[in-house]
């Protein structure tokens, strides 16, 4: 029996191994799904395992919590749509990093495994080590608890999405870390547990305040990176739960979500151009709209066409290629655009899909859109993939995005996101976009894509839209 959790760990630790393996194919993520269910249910079931002298009473509580919360989990899986995943996405890092935080007090304050033999009898005693694991992890979960918070609200329209440029924020943050390095040393130092509950408790405040203040001062159009980068802290604050409980697997868990959190927001930074120092430093997006008219020469004017212009281009194209953006998941369009994709091809033309690294609010959003409305995997193509094509293109549809295909990013220096890789779809013969209106992505800055000679404006809700074109071309 005393067996039974180290066999169940080190399954289990195969099993998130795989998942993370799975989950980096369009083709093998169902199956990535199902190891991670199967490794996190043996983890729980080792954990019961390893609990010593558990009485009834406990089990009967530590049962009633898993079928809470795995309630509560299964609900909100199928509630939440898919539009609102990077929203739940964040608010789950939140409970990691919340737990993080419980633990590491109640480590701190819990006698059990602690004690020692004193002059006044039986007295807490942490090793040095311990005490800067339970610091660690009361940091880095504080800020990843409120840092998740802020993100979600700005995810869910709560939290206003622009910067929030407080003056000297750099110094503020340098000062909140400082403090937060002088008290965990007064920490480590202190003997008796009643003093030194006071610097643990400061820093658990300050990396509170800090999360807020870090995540506010990042924009809209930087949340993908900074989900990611949450989803990294959330990993290291599991982990340093792992080292003061303590457990191997949480140990290896947080350092797989925390490695893998990490490379991710490399390869997100590396897709807009952008360093990862820059992303959280914030600010980004705050300067004066930038519009394309405002460039010397002619004023810049735009086409507008209706749906039945739109399907006429469209049922001459032999090459068609869609690119998704954050407005496609807003209008809930992808059904309608599987259908119409469809069509086309019974038509006999080849209709694929671009997709861009920071498409939507979630790094893989557009991907997962795509996948619930059953787009077959091989015509949904990643930037590097599929940008050589454009020129032999007959029509491209640009649905509800905005800075992902904006020249600027490559002909025009002063462009806020000049530099940043982007899908060049104005090579294409014509390019149709479906927009609301003609308002700036989250850069704040204009499109010159809108007032090229080959691109035509589709005005209006994106679902509805799309819903305009298929009965024209069915028609």
């Amino acid at each position: 029996m005393a067996n039974i959790p180290l066999v169940a760990w080190l399954i289990a630790g195969i099993c998130f191994i795989l998942s993370l393996g799975g989950l980096s194919q369009h083709e093998t993520a169902r199956r990535g799904n199902i190891l991670g269910i199967i490794g996190i249910s043996l983890a729980i079931i080792a954990a019961l395992f390893q609990i010593e002298a558990i009485t009834a009473a406990v089990s009967v509580l530590l049962i009633l919590a898993i079928g809470i919360g795995g309630l509560i989990g299964s609900i909100l899986a199928k509630r939440v749509e898919m539009t609102a995943m990077p929203q739940l996405v964040a608010i789950l890092h939140s409970f990691v990093g919340l737990a993080a935080v419980l633990v590491g007090l109640s480590v701190y304050l819990w006698p059990i495994g602690h004690l020692v033999e004193g002059e006044s009898g039986l007295e807490v005693h942490h090793d040095l080590i311990q005490k800067i694991e339970i610091i660690l992890g009361v940091f880095i979960g504080g800020l990843t608890f409120t840092g998740s918070v802020i993100a979600w609200g700005k995810l869910d329209g709560k939290v206003d999405s622009k910067p929030l440029m407080l003056p000297a924020r750099h110094f503020l943050n340098l000062l909140m870390i400082l403090a937060c390095v002088g008290l965990s040393i007064w920490f480590v130092q202190v003997e008796s547990v009643f003093l030194g509950l006071l610097p643990l408790l400061l820093v658990m405040t300050i990396s509170f305040v800090f999360g807020i203040h870090m995540v506010m001062a990042i924009g809209g159009a930087d949340m993908p990176v900074v989900v990611s980068m949450l989803n990294s802290y959330s990993g290291w604050a599991a982990a340093a739960t792992g080292f003061m409980l303590p457990n191997d697997l949480l140990i290896i868990t947080g350092a797989l979500v925390g490695s893998s959190g990490a490379i991710l927001s490399y390869i997100m930074c590396h897709a807009m151009n952008r360093s990862f120092i820059s992303v959280i430093a914030g600010g980004f997006g705050t300067g004066p709209v930038k519009k394309a008219s405002d460039q010397p020469g002619e004023e810049l004017t735009y086409t507008s066409i209706e749906a039945a212009e739109a399907a006429d281009l469209l049922k001459d194209a032999k090459e068609v290629i869609v690119i998704p953006g954050y407005g496609m998941a807003v209008a809930q369009a992808q059904h309608p655009i599987l259908e119409m994709t469809e069509l086309l091809k019974k038509r006999g033309c080849r209709t694929r899909f671009a997709i861009h690294p920071v498409a939507g609010r979630l790094p893989g959003h557009m991907n997962v859109l795509l996948a619930e409305a059953r787009v077959p995997y091989d015509i949904v193509l990643e930037m590097d993939e599929i940008n050589q094509d454009f020129p032999e293109t007959d029509v491209v549809l640009v649905i509800g995005a905005n800075d992902i295909v904006n020249p600027g990013a490559l002909d025009d220096p002063s462009s806020p996101i000049y530099g940043m890789p982007v899908l060049e779809c104005w090579k294409a013969k014509n390019v149709i976009v479906l927009k609301r209106s003609m308002g700036t992505g989250y850069s704040g800055v204009d499109n010159p894509l809108f007032y090229k000679e080959n691109t035509d404006m589709l005005f209006g809700d994106a679902k509805q839209s799309v819903d305009d074109v298929l009965y024209s071309l069915k028609s």
